[in-house]
């Protein structure tokens, strides 16, 4: 190395530990810990805003840390206030036929999971269920957040091809969602339902510092939260057709039932309007959606296609495609300043990007009647276009009941 390299590298580390302060940050042997008792929001401040690489710049340190925190959250929020809960209609419906003078079924498939069908439940039917998902995140925006790599603020020289002095966070998510819903046929086209999910939310995350090859624990944190999220409730009218075919619209309301402060609600109310058309010929039944929603996180459009098919008359098999664009949830991208403290170097910081993202999930599988009118519902949900926080596989199961022919 030549002495001209040596010099600036030792006045770049004079500078840095002066501007730390007498705790020498880059080699501290024991990592902080989170505070108990926090909500998972000041769990997130307690890993992004406790850095140890040092800018020059506090307040812009801090402004960044918050608005990187707060598109995190938001991401979280988006999945779990406002993550797929299940069609409204029952896997049984019927009608009365008049030239028979018995009740038929209105449709071959059990329906889609997640797309809504045109179809309602029926007259003065009632449809339960019970579900439950788990999710495993991996990835915010396509950067990995178990592995070590994702770096929220590092410094670099200009003329060297990587950072010298790297912050980087790892965090594990975890969520499980065990969901109770109901819905009723008021009329034979006029049905109105609700769902209550009730979350379970884990996360651990620790902070490193590498600093010339030299990895530190810097900051740990852990918590697990449990409580209601948002309760929906919908109401669907059937416009056009009377059987498995039509066209049907829908309202819907997220009350801000769940805790905002630990990730679980969205904090506000949300109203939305959907359009749903179906057709079904045979065995074969196709749905489409589209809508859109304000309030809550994000005011959003949404569209969904499903496909199913009645195997058997005890099976049906689907595969549908979920998406919204989310005009106020932007990505977390990388961003370079000149370090005012440090000649010769950039630093890096995640902002939130203007703009809109569009998260698009799948998901694929099987509802089976288990006997008389119980339905076995078996799905997972898997990202295809990965903007916000994605899982890779989100595992679905639910059980539901259809009473009165």
């Amino acid at each position: 190395m030549s002495d001209h390299k040596q010099a600036r590298l030792l006045a770049a580390a004079f500078l840095a530990l002066a501007i730390a302060g007498p705790a020498d940050r880059a080699f501290a042997q024991q990592p902080q810990a989170s505070p108990p008792q926090q909500t998972l929001n000041d769990v997130l401040s307690f890993l992004l805003t406790n850095q140890s690489v040092q800018t020059g710049d506090l307040v812009k340190d801090l402004a960044a840390a918050a608005a990187t925190r707060d598109t995190i959250s938001r991401a979280l929020l988006v999945d779990l206030a406002t993550t797929p809960l299940g069609t409204s209609s029952g896997g049984f419906t019927y009608q009365f036929n008049p030239s028979l003078g018995t009740l038929e079924r209105r449709s071959s498939t059990f329906g889609p999971f997640f797309v809504e069908r045109a179809l309602g439940a029926g007259s003065n039917r009632l449809s339960l269920g019970f579900g439950f998902q788990y999710s495993r995140f991996d990835t915010l925006d396509g950067n990995n957040l178990r592995n070590g790599q994702f770096v929220t603020t590092a410094n670099q020289f200009r003329d060297e091809p990587a950072p010298f002095d790297v912050d980087s966070l790892t965090l594990q998510v975890q969520s499980s969602s065990a969901v109770v819903s109901a819905r009723y046929g008021i009329t034979g086209r006029l049905d109105v339902g609700a769902v209550v999910p009730f979350v379970s939310l884990q996360l651990d995350g620790q902070r490193v510092n590498t600093y010339r090859g030299t990895s530190v624990v810097q900051a740990v944190a852990s918590a697990t939260r449990m409580g209601f999220g948002d309760v929906g409730v919908q109401a669907k009218y059937q416009a056009l057709g009377d059987a498995g075919s039509g066209f049907a619209i829908a309202a819907d309301i997220r009350l801000p039932t769940g805790r905002s402060e630990d990730l679980l609600g969205a904090g506000k109310a949300s109203i939305g309007t959907l359009v749903i058309g179906s057709f079904e010929s045979g065995p074969l039944a196709v749905h489409v959606n589209g809508g859109y929603s304000m309030g809550g996180i994000s005011d959003e459009v949404k569209f969904a296609a499903a496909a199913a098919i009645a195997a058997t008359p005890h099976l049906t098999v689907d595969g549908e495609l979920l998406g919204r664009r989310l005009l106020d949830v932007g990505r977390i991208t990388q961003v370079a300043f000149a370090n005012p403290a440090l000649a010769g170097v950039d630093t890096y910081r995640l902002l939130p990007s203007g703009g809109a993202t569009m998260p698009i999930l799948g998901a694929a599988g099987v509802k089976w009647n288990l006997a008389d009118t119980w339905v076995l519902d078996a799905h997972v949900l898997f990202p295809i276009v990965t903007d916000g926080l994605t899982a890779q596989i989100t595992p679905v199961l639910a059980l539901e009941r259809s009473f009165g022919k």
